[in-house]
């Protein structure tokens, strides 16, 4: 359904965009010129002026449609107070203190081979201080 209507949407852009640069402006624009046309220039004016606004309608339309269609599906939520704060799947595991020799370099090391080895998350999570 969105890609539906995002493509009419695109469609009347393009279409817009040409309806737009067809008019003549004071400066002439790219309507200028030819005066062998089907229209006299007074019609040609007002049937690009209705078709730009008929357009410009059409656009508002769609672009309102395509962001109640993208909000639809957001659920609400407060940024005041969280809906609930849940302990993350894996569990923290405490960093154990070197037992041999080692120092501060190999047991951060040995956290970070521990997280690394953590299952990837089920859902997104919050993060976590060390």
């Amino acid at each position: 359904m969105q890609t539906v209507v995002i493509v009419i949407h695109l469609m009347i852009v393009a279409v817009l965009i040409g309806a737009v640069l067809l008019q003549k402006s004071e400066g002439g624009g790219l309507g200028m010129g030819g005066g062998a046309g089907f229209m006299s220039s007074r019609g040609t004016a007002n049937l690009l002026t209705r078709t730009t606004a008929v357009l410009a309608v059409g656009f508002f339309i769609t672009s309102l449609f395509l962001s109640w269609l993208a909000s639809y599906d957001r659920k609400p939520s407060s940024i005041v107070a969280p809906a609930s704060q849940t302990a993350p799947a894996g569990g923290a595991t405490p960093v154990q203190p070197p037992t041999s020799g080692g120092g501060i370099l190999d047991s951060l090391k040995k956290a970070d081979e521990q997280q690394q080895n953590r299952p990837a998350p089920a859902a997104p999570e919050a993060p976590r201080s060390q």
